[in-house]
């Protein structure tokens, strides 16, 4: 689909499973150097009672690079969010965004008129912390090129070693779906480095507050945290539980940023909720 930006138009590709003809939709959004494609498992787990709607967000995967790359930020996000809703032509969605993917899902479940239904927020808040960012700043925006898929493999564990345990299918699963070939035959990440720009530009010096978002948010939400988290607190947990959706929180044992929900333990937790 064509999205439009301050610098002309952009197209952004996206995945879906299940019966387009269902009203009932669930949009899943990824994080920051992810893909569409980290949600294969959950997207067939509920493909059964959903028309699952997986993009890339821009500049990742199969969608195109923005022109300039300052508009790597959450108000452009968000309104390419606004017309993949559009393009659906539902009345309302249900959501599921990992870090990124959740603050975006934030954004848009507090607009006035929202059609957010019900949402999943995995790993992220009104609360960012300062420390996850600059881990974060170490990786983004970096162009490795891999010899082989092994290679790229080690790469991915490293930077993503936060994930939790998986296994090597798993892990080279999470690795492929976010490498491209080159035409010399090495491979390299799938996303725009120019991201990190914006990234870096914005670097707060204290933790990034997001409670304004929060408070408007008034669908029911359910908080995904990983139990050793550096980005989303259990502090930050107690005060989501408390205000703006006032959201169920669930903690995930042996997982930092981000549980990957590739596992049935937290597709379960994401059906459950969404489905009751």
């Amino acid at each position: 689909m064509r999205c439009a930006s301050p610098r002309g138009l952009h197209r952004i590709a996206y995945r879906e499973w299940g019966d387009p003809r269902n009203e009932r939709a669930l949009v899943c959004v990824h994080g920051l150097t992810r893909c569409a494609r980290d949600f294969d498992a959950l997207a067939a787990a509920l493909s059964d009672r959903y028309r699952v709607v997986c993009p890339d967000v821009a500049g990742r995967g199969d969608s195109e690079w923005l022109a300039d790359p300052m508009l790597y930020q959450l108000p452009q996000y968000l309104g390419d969010m606004v017309t993949l809703v559009a393009r659906l032509d539902v009345e309302s969605v249900d959501w599921v965004g990992t870090s990124m993917g959740a603050l975006i899902g934030m954004a848009l479940a507090a607009q006035p008129n929202t059609p957010v239904r019900k949402m999943v927020v995995n790993d992220a808040g009104p609360v960012v912390s300062k420390a996850s960012l600059e881990r974060i700043a170490t990786y983004v925006g970096m162009a490795p090129v891999f010899p082989d898929m092994a290679t790229a493999e080690q790469y991915v564990r490293a930077v993503s070693t936060t994930f939790g345990p998986h296994t090597d299918a798993e892990w080279r699963f999470l690795t492929e779906v976010v490498v491209r070939r080159n035409d010399d035959g090495t491979l390299r990440l799938h996303y725009d480095p120019r991201l990190a720009e914006p990234f870096r530009a914005n670097m707060p010096e204290k933790d990034l507050e997001l409670w304004d978002l929060w408070d408007a948010i008034r669908c029911p939400t359910l908080v995904l945290r990983g139990a050793q988290s550096d980005l989303l607190t259990r502090e930050t947990c107690d005060k989501m539980a408390g205000r703006g959706p006032k959201a169920k929180v669930i903690e995930i044992p042996g997982v930092g940023h981000a549980p990957t929900l590739l596992h049935a333990d937290q597709i379960k937790l994401v059906r459950e909720f969404l489905l009751s």
